[in-house]
């Protein structure tokens, strides 16, 4: 019995700072007789005690439950939001469009999806996940949702040129646009000046400075980095919409692009008017101008790599401009004309063609080599 009551009182002293000799030997004692009693029987532990790896666990799970709640209340924050933006939103009439391009996961879809996922954040009592890469998976999945959704929605917001779109949607929005400018000549004008500010005009905007920043100007910067032109030639080839390449006769002359010596066998025929780059209005000024130039064989073939990136909105303008000329169709409102249109010249594979054709220049540009 005395053996008992001296374990005892070890156990409950077992952090007191004694000097005691006979204390510390008994606290040794106890410790291991401890041991000892929790591999045989884990029942006798006190009821005021309990094992750190069970606080350790508590605590994490408490923190686990606290950001699940602090999730849970910044989704109610979007959803009601989101309610007062669509209200917001119905005011204005619209040209029906093209479905626009998604964002991965948008706020409301994030909800709908996770409407019941809470299930699949809670931590079972009985086990221990820390170690379980699954549970760790399926704990950190809401948070990374959250934030993909949030820089997604930030990009788009702070820099709208780099949204996520298909190249394809962005030039049918073009092909939209060109046929209402070839019926209100005044539309592209007022897009660039801010004056029409409604999501569809929005939108085409983006589509149009998307295919000038990001498909056609940096090919054409690398192809004249790459080159020997001179800025002379460049600046020709920048205003002549037409171009004419033709073979003649060779010459051991100086090339009227480069300016080197070199067996010029090619005359560049550049004609047409020159027009506003944004807004496509034609100058007729000086419109039956014409030059005519002599290249080598390289300067030719990225002229014509060049001029058809350079001027190919131009010549879709010009061929949208045709099919408004040719419907025919009087007394009918430009939004339901342009809705025509568009649909007949997606049915029939003609706006996929253009598409194929800025690929194929594209491709060009991409393939040309650099010049020695």
């Amino acid at each position: 019995g005395k053996r008992k009551r001296l374990n005892t009182s070890v156990l409950y002293d077992s952090d007191d700072e004694s000097e005691d000799s006979d204390i510390v030997v008994r606290k040794v004692f106890a410790k291991r007789h401890c041991i000892m009693d929790e591999d045989e029987n884990s029942e006798e532990q006190q009821p005021g005690e309990t094992c750190p790896t069970e606080n350790v666990s508590t605590n994490r799970k408490q923190k686990v439950f606290a950001k699940l709640k602090e999730l849970a209340k910044q989704r109610a924050t979007r959803r009601s939001c989101n309610s007062e933006n669509c209200e917001d939103s119905n005011g204005e009439e619209e040209i029906e469009e093209e479905p626009l391009c998604h964002l991965p996961l948008t706020p409301t879809e994030v909800s709908e999806t996770d409407s019941d996922s809470m299930k699949d954040f809670i931590v079972e009592e009985e086990e221990d996940d820390d170690d379980n890469p699954k549970h760790v998976k399926s704990k950190n999945q809401p948070q990374q949702k959250e934030l993909n959704t949030s820089n997604s929605e930030l990009l788009a917001y702070y820099v709208p040129h780099l949204s996520r779109c298909d190249h394809y949607v962005h030039f049918q929005r073009i092909v939209k646009a060109f046929l209402i400018n070839a019926i209100d000549d005044t539309f592209l004008s007022s897009l660039y000046d801010g004056t029409r500010q409604k999501k569809y005009a929005q939108d085409m905007l983006l589509s149009l400075h998307y295919l000038d920043d990001r498909f056609i100007q940096p090919r054409l910067e690398n192809l004249i980095s790459r080159s020997r032109w001179k800025d002379r030639y460049k600046e020709r080839v920048d205003c002549y919409p037409n171009v004419r390449i033709i073979l003649k006769n060779p010459e051991n002359i100086s090339c009227q692009a480069c300016e080197l010596t070199r067996y010029c066998k090619f005359k560049v025929l550049l004609s047409g008017k020159l027009y506003n780059s944004r807004t496509l209005e034609a100058d007729d000024f000086m419109s039956d101008d014409k030059q005519v130039l002599k290249v080598g064989v390289v300067c030719a073939d990225r002229t014509r790599v060049y001029h058809n990136l350079k001027h190919f909105k131009y010549k879709l303008y010009v061929d949208c401009s045709s099919v408004t000329e040719l419907d025919g169709v009087e007394d009918e409102p430009v939004k339901d004309t342009v809705e025509r249109l568009f649909s007949q010249l997606e049915d029939n594979g003609w706006i996929q063609k253009r598409y194929d054709d800025l690929e194929d220049y594209m491709n060009d540009a991409d393939s040309f080599q650099e010049e020695k």
